[in-house]
């Protein structure tokens, strides 16, 4: 039996997402990088978010929050890219793979947030997975708290705990407090 065509809520919802798509692509990589650990497979998984989200467009205007819920299908679409036999053994993530918006600035200033952003990505890197999960999902999928502990099946309290530790974490290595040794 032959499929209906498209309605015309199928190709608004349709260009809505694909525009969101196209909007926020790198960020999203990016994220999924963190996760995942390497750029080819950040950008599988993030193919693999768009088509889940693509198969049911039909649902966007109920969606409250559409990045989010984008965030959200990635990150699950990530889970399981990490959990399938196939792709077990990760590559490593190299240094000059990472996506890093460009700017016009300084060469003192570029090499200043050169710096900044080597030591925010290895301070993210370091974390561990609960809360690199939770400060991603909050600073990139712009999901609420409520939403992150619905998504991971856990408390509002414990999600909030695991984001102040990863936050914790992160200040004191980008904001080192001065040792004895640099009180001159």
């Amino acid at each position: 039996m032959p499929q209906p065509g498209p309605t015309p809520n199928d190709r608004t919802d349709g260009a809505a997402l694909l525009a969101l798509f196209n909007e926020i692509r790198d960020e999203l990589v990016s994220t999924l990088q963190y996760v995942l650990g390497n750029a080819d497979d950040a950008q599988d998984a993030a193919q693999e978010a768009f088509m889940k989200c693509w198969r049911v467009r039909h649902t966007l205007p109920e969606i409250q929050n559409l990045r989010a819920w984008v965030f959200r299908v990635g990150l699950n679409a990530a889970k399981d890219f990490q959990r399938s036999a196939w792709n077990r053994k990760s590559r490593p993530l190299p240094e000059d793979e990472l996506i890093v918006p460009a700017r016009e600035e300084s060469p003192g200033q570029a090499m200043d947030d050169q710096e900044t952003l080597e030591r925010l990505r290895a301070a993210i890197a370091g974390l561990r997975p609960e809360e690199k999960e939770v400060f991603l999902l909050r600073q990139n999928g712009e999901l609420t708290y409520e939403q992150i502990a619905e998504l991971r099946g856990a408390p509002v309290g414990t999600v909030k705990t695991q984001m102040r530790t990863a936050l914790q974490k992160l200040r004191k290595i980008l904001h080192p407090e001065p040792g004895p040794e640099d009180d001159s």
